[in-house]
């Protein structure tokens, strides 16, 4: 059953970025959306499981890391640097928004917005609470891996043979709580039935135990 949620529609300076924000009654965390190369704030597998995280308890963010004229430009798509500063300044948002500057932060990154979100993470060491990878490429990161001080959990669908050897490596760089999860029978997008249900199971326990526990520590 959905619980009541607060949403509303917002800009993230300076660049203007448009996203929505979904704030649940008694938040204990919030969660903020890196989504992949091509998709955007609309993406139906991140606002399914946004919807399954509100439900939990946990405030979402979902938002476009490109203006529409950047995104024009396919190389900005694929630039990591660039997509980690917009995550900074999602978190820089939430910091100063009366109803979620309290709130732990974890990122939930798809693809290339995994890498976006791990890199962020690190610049931020105090300041990222978790972080989730779905089908994610975590090995573009690269060195910022390392630096990583956020519980990390990298899930990936078992036929995704490719990008499961990627996280693979990137984990063994993790020095952080970390873990990979395998969803049996799953490929790159989760289409498969079932899938994406337990990339939701996966995160929201992921969130719920590490943003929830930072929330009662903080209070």
């Amino acid at each position: 059953m959905q619980k009541p949620r607060n949403i509303r529609e917002i800009v993230i300076p300076p660049v203007g970025l448009e996203g929505r924000l979904a704030l649940p009654a008694e938040a204990v965390g919030v969660v903020a959306f890196a989504h992949g190369s091509g998709s955007s704030r609309f993406s139906p597998r991140n606002t399914y499981v946004a919807e399954a995280l509100e439900d939990a308890g946990l405030a979402a963010l979902l938002f476009d890391l490109l203006t529409d004229d950047e995104a024009r430009d396919r190389a900005n798509v694929f630039d990591i640097p660039l997509l980690s500063e917009r995550l900074t300044m999602a978190r820089d948002w939430l910091g100063h928004d009366a109803r979620t500057e309290a709130l732990p932060l974890g990122y939930f990154g798809s693809s290339t917005g995994a890498a976006a979100a791990l890199v962020a993470a690190a610049r931020a060491p105090g300041g990222v609470a978790a972080v989730v990878s779905r089908g994610g490429r975590p090995d573009l990161a690269g060195s910022c891996l390392r630096e990583v001080r956020a519980p990390t959990l990298l899930i990936v669908g078992g036929h995704d043979e490719q990008v499961l050897e990627l996280n693979r490596a990137a984990l063994a760089q993790l020095t952080s709580e970390k873990e990979l999860a395998i969803v049996p029978g799953a490929t790159h997008l989760f289409e498969e039935p079932g899938t994406l249900d337990q990339v939701i199971d996966l995160a929201r326990s992921w969130f719920l135990a590490h943003l929830s526990v930072q929330a009662v520590g903080q209070g």
